[in-house]
């Protein structure tokens, strides 16, 4: 890919500088940027500002202390329970621990993944105020547990509010009034009229949710399953694809996984109906005509898995359902149980996937976390440093398809997890290499552009916008095992681009993205740690001399 700078500037020129409007920030096929050369390291104690190619900026719209304005039990904050109060005022949550020899800080909820809508006449809490149009949701990914079950939460961050309105509490219980348990896909699907909200777990439901407040919660999985689902998004047929997310067993006990998660494809009995229809999952044929499966996959280097992780090859697809409500009833379901049934293809956790905006959903990108371990011995052969497939119909409806690998992960390039498309031909996916691969290989996590006009990426590499920082929060954390309920290392999660269009014609996928302009917006989640939700913006124009990188109120640099 060619790396061009968006705004040069004049080295050594007297004068005051100054800031103007940056114009026109993204060409006709996405923004153009100066790529970050090198991640931010991993070090003990080390906490490095995160770094943004040239060109791009970010500000920060929430963060984990930032108080919700209608607080509920131990839910009182964005990225936080206050399950472990402070000692000097109970209201607050004890965030950081004042000792560490204490072992004692709040439960982290990881806000992860981002669906941005513009709604009209949006009410709140606070009926005399006007919360705007702009919202982005949020399901949580960590909770504490409250008599026995997990408190997971959904919040709707108003961007166009105050700060005492900024992020508003939308549910914490279903319809049933259970407990939600803890949440990590999400999408809007402009049929139902609902939010859909993932949670990871074949035990947990899966959840559709009015976008009104308050929230009303329902557990849709007698008809969509429950599985490890977490990436989800409508097509143009009004059908669902799931993407999952579960771990397979380790092969002869060593760090390569057994292929154990599936893609699925929900097809409605009618449009917007969540209760009644198939749910399907792809199956992929190998060279013999063959499916490959679960079994198939469960030795070292199993031929079927080594030939799915090669350049130049293409498999046929097609869709098996594994489950209809018509023949099979609407009592929740273990999908993953009944995808290896029907001899479905499982995958090194595909966590994630988008259509191609602007060519009728027939190109569907989908990444494979992987091993996530440098000490694989499948990473270099059977995706173990995980991968991007790129699956392609006829139509979104199509039973069959051809599959094929689009980019095979590296060391350097491993994780993948959120994905979102920034233009028609480029698409960013973001790493989740978690604290294992981060010290292995010494380098934080990055996200990275790739130009999905080419075949494939067989001796090329993608283009960085980010470097990924780790707050004081979370390097405190990393050194003291995350005080026995968090994570450590900030994760790279919640990458969205949209322009909120909550009708149909405006799912993801059926409009090319003109980022910074007609409303496009682009968001990401710093997850784990403070907790940090970001809009990327346009940097500013600086003239007059000066240096290309900034630093914005949270201290955290871009420029490349």
């Amino acid at each position: 890919m060619s790396k061009k700078i968006l705004w040069p500037f004049a080295a050594g020129v007297a004068g005051a500088i100054g800031v103007v409007a940056s114009g026109v920030a993204a060409g006709p096929d996405g923004p153009q940027f100066t790529p970050v050369p090198n991640p931010n390291q991993k070090a003990a104690g080390y906490a490095p500002a995160s770094v943004l190619g040239g060109g791009l900026d970010k500000f920060m719209v929430a963060q984990g202390s930032t108080a919700l304005e209608n607080p509920s039990g131990i839910v009182t904050h964005f990225g936080y329970e206050n399950d472990t109060p402070s000692a000097e005022n109970p209201a607050v949550p004890q965030m950081v621990p004042p000792n560490p020899a204490t072992w004692t800080e709040a439960q982290k909820t990881e806000p992860d993944k981002n669906t941005y809508l513009v709604l009209r006449g949006a009410s709140g809490p606070d009926g005399s105020y006007d919360y705007g149009s702009h919202f982005v949701f949020q399901g949580h990914e960590g909770a504490a547990t409250v008599a026995g079950k997990k408190q997971g939460y959904i919040t709707r961050v108003n961007l166009d509010a105050d700060h005492l309105h900024r992020v508003t509490l939308m549910a914490t219980q279903d319809s049933n009034g259970q407990p939600l348990a803890t949440i990590d896909g999400s999408t809007w699907d402009p049929w139902a009229q609902r939010l859909i909200f993932t949670t990871e777990s074949t035990s947990n439901p899966t959840y559709a949710a009015t976008a009104t407040y308050p929230s009303t919660v329902e557990d849709v999985s007698g008809a969509l399953g429950r599985g490890g689902y977490e990436g989800v998004q409508k097509d143009s047929a009004a059908n669902l694809w799931i993407v999952e997310d579960i771990g397979g067993p380790n092969k002869q006990g060593t760090p390569a996984r057994q292929p154990n998660s599936f893609v699925y494809r929900y097809v409605p009995a009618a449009s917007g109906d969540l209760h009644h229809g198939k749910l399907q999952a792809l199956q992929v044929l190998n060279d013999a005509g063959q499916p490959i499966t679960f079994e198939s996959q469960a030795a070292l280097q199993a031929p079927d898995e080594v030939a799915l992780h090669t350049y130049g090859k293409s498999f046929d697809t097609r869709w098996v359902t594994v489950h209809d409500t018509a023949v099979d009833g609407a009592t929740p379901f273990n999908a993953n149980f009944a995808a290896k049934a029907a001899h479905a293809t499982p995958f090194k956790r595909p966590e994630n996937g988008n259509f191609r905006p602007g060519i009728g959903f027939r190109e569907f990108f989908f990444d494979e976390t992987g091993d996530t371990n440098a000490t694989s011995p499948e990473n270099d052969t059977a995706g173990g440093w995980g991968s991007i497939m790129k699956l392609v119909q006829s139509s979104p409806s199509a039973d069959t398809g051809k599959l094929t690998m689009f980019y095979k992960g590296d060391m350097a390039h491993s994780g993948f997890d959120n994905v979102t498309f920034l233009s028609k031909n480029r698409i960013t996916f973001v790493e989740d290499a978690g604290d294992t691969l981060h010290t292995q290989r010494n380098a934080l996590d990055s996200g990275y552009v790739f130009d999905v006009s080419r075949d494939n990426y067989a001796g090329a590499q993608p283009d960085r916008w980010l470097a990924e920082g780790r707050d004081p929060s979370a390097t405190l954390d990393s050194g003291n095992g995350g005080f026995g309920k968090n994570d450590s290392d900030n994760e790279l999660t919640g990458v969205h681009v949209s322009d909120g269009d909550p009708r149909p014609t405006g799912i993801l996928g059926a409009k090319v993205p003109h980022l910074f302009t007609a409303g496009w917006r682009w968001f990401y989640t710093e997850q784990h740690g403070d907790n940090r939700l970001y809009e990327v913006i346009a940097a500013p124009r600086v003239t007059g001399g000066g240096d290309s990188g900034s630093e914005d109120d949270n201290g955290d640099s871009n420029g490349g």
